[in-house]
């Protein structure tokens, strides 16, 4: 597994970037946090592209930049592949002699990436004839992400490569990005603003936040952590649960989903018993009560305790994270709520979620995995 060591600053005239971290990259990484707070700042310093950032750059044993040493190695040399918002393809040659280009100027690097398997893993084929000018938001940016690949890098670095695409398109596109890793054993670091991206594809988070590293850590870990709710959003801030198919109701469209024990519905999903599912599901969507209710609508219905309450001083409003046997879950309630219901820690609660509420995001056992489109 390889190590980002950064010790870095950047002055900017809206911002002060000052990041001292050590990475492990393994799989994909999202780089999260809002608008400027200095995420591209950082990937532009990593992949040198900003020579007026100050400190040290390192990829295990190689140093890339060292400034008390005098020492910078310019981007071409430093093995970096970088996938902008924009594709950046050459129009006037077909997407066959885009990524060719790309391979032909690559062949004395040493990681050995196929031409075909990028292709077979993009599904590009039906695309080598074409120009640019033919091909959709999407389309452009799986053939610039494959040309980036026929570079060779040893890290492949994405600024919010999909920001431009509408969320169907999007949706489409993040199962290829989540398979790179895998399928090329390149590390990724993925750089986003929306939730939804990082915890889909990416197994680690670094979450960004007014140009200093506010958290590090498995998405789960971050997700869970009432005390970074204003920087992981208020509207979409929730948690991450890794549950199992454990059975299908065709009768009435559902699926049941196993977390440690407790049942989840959900609407129903194409993929077999066993499938680990990932959800994300928004603190907002979440309902407590101290008595387990009895004829209601709402099909889920998880045992839990209290393991923090958070209250926001001066607003209406609070957070509790809720501990379901190991896995945690977040509800957004109002303080007044709080006080009714005496939540404190300790306290034993049901957690309450609507199958239609619920923001699927899956990653399948084993290589690979599929996005599942959401309405809700």
């Amino acid at each position: 597994m390889a190590v980002l060591h950064l010790a870095v600053e950047r002055r900017l005239p809206s911002l002060t970037l000052t990041v001292t971290e050590d990475l492990a990259l393994d799989g994909i990484t999202a780089l999260f946090g809002p608008s400027g707070s200095g995420k591209t700042t950082l990937l532009r310093i990593i992949a040198g592209l900003d020579r007026d950032a100050t400190g040290r750059v390192a990829l295990g044993d190689d140093v890339w930049q060292d400034d008390a040493r005098g020492a910078f190695v310019p981007p071409h040399k430093r093995g970096v592949g970088y996938v902008f918002q924009d594709a950046r393809l050459f129009s006037h040659l077909s997407v066959a002699e885009n990524l060719r280009y790309a391979e032909r100027r690559s062949r004395t690097q040493r990681l050995r990436i196929d031409f075909d398997d990028v292709v077979a893993s993009l599904d590009l084929a039906p695309l080598l004839d074409r120009r640019p000018a033919g091909l959709s938001g999407g389309e452009k940016q799986r053939v610039a992400i494959g040309r980036t690949l026929l570079t060779r890098p040893r890290l492949l670095l994405m600024d919010e490569p999909l920001a431009a695409l509408d969320a169907k398109r999007k949706a489409a596109i993040l199962p290829y990005v989540e398979r790179l890793p895998e399928a090329f054993g390149v590390p990724i670091i993925y750089v986003t603003h929306a939730i939804a991206e990082a915890t889909q594809i990416s197994a680690r988070m670094v979450l960004l936040s007014g140009g200093q590293v506010s958290a590090t850590g498995s998405v789960t870990e971050v997700m869970e952590r009432l005390d970074l709710y204003p920087m992981t959003g208020r509207f979409e801030a929730g948690a991450v649960l890794t549950t199992q198919v454990a059975a299908h109701d065709p009768s009435f469209m559902l699926t049941n989903l196993d977390l440690a024990g407790q049942r989840i519905v959900i609407p129903a999903l194409d993929l077999p018993l066993g499938t680990e599912v990932r959800l994300r599901i928004r603190a907002r969507d979440v309902t407590l009560a101290t008595e387990k209710p009895s004829r209601i609508s709402i099909r889920n219905i998880l045992s839990g305790t209290v393991a923090e309450v958070a209250e926001e001083a001066d607003t209406a409003y609070a957070e509790v994270l809720v501990d379901l046997g190991g896995a945690h879950i977040r509800a957004r309630l109002t303080r007044h709520a709080v006080a009714d219901l005496a939540l404190a820690p300790g306290r034993p609660v049901f957690a309450l979620i609507k199958s239609v509420a619920i923001d699927r995001r899956m990653i399948a056992a084993g290589a690979g995995g599929i996005a599942i489109e959401e309405d809700v």
